[in-house]
């Protein structure tokens, strides 16, 4: 085998090796914060499950400062409480289980990527499109913006809308088409929650 041959496969091992392997959840879907999909679907489980914890456990914590903080944390209060109210109640509304997860993708617009990483140091901005299955029938899109925090963990944004300099573009991306697949755990895998 040639010399650059040897390189190159010696790179691809490495690169496989190295690359985060998502965790499944009990839906076959990916959870934990190693992967952008991983985070977007515990998002959604947060509000499935009426989960405070796996809420906090997957957003973004407060950053910045000033105004668009304030609105944040204000934000995170509110939905922390709207999950913990509605956890009292019988599941007969919202989301009831995940229907389709797509692949993330990075923002058509550079501004956003680069703005994180100049202004908070955060080391990516992606999203992912999420649909989940609701109570009393019918089906809901998410698009779930996903930043990778300085320890190269991803976090849900759950108000892109408080920092408009981050989400740039983010509702005018076209659907996407590359669907997660829903994986099944083999005998003796862990499955999680």
């Amino acid at each position: 085998m040639p010399v650059l041959c040897r390189f190159a496969h010696i790179l691809a091992v490495a690169a496989f090796a190295i690359a985060p392997l998502a965790s499944l959840a009990g839906d076959g879907y990916p959870t934990d914060t190693t992967t952008p999909e991983g985070a977007a679907c515990d998002f959604a489980r947060a509000f499935i499950h009426r989960d405070v914890a796996l809420f906090e456990q997957v957003i973004l914590p407060p950053f910045g400062g000033g105004e668009s903080r304030t609105q944040y944390e204000g934000f995170l209060a509110e939905t922390k409480s709207a999950i913990s109210e509605e956890s009292k109640r019988p599941a007969e509304r919202g989301p009831r289980e995940i229907s389709k997860v797509f692949v993330a993708r990075s923002l058509s617009k550079s501004g956003p990527a680069s703005y994180a990483y100049a202004v908070f140091n955060f080391a990516d901005v992606k999203f992912v499109d999420v649909y989940v299955v609701l109570y009393g029938g019918g089906m809901a899109a998410n698009r779930t913006l996903v930043i990778m925090d300085n320890a190269g963990r991803w976090r849900v944004h759950p108000a892109p809308n408080i920092h408009p300099l981050l989400s740039y573009g983010l509702n005018q991306e076209s659907p996407s088409t590359e669907e997660v697949e829903r994986k099944r755990a083999l005998p003796g895998e862990p499955r999680q929650k």
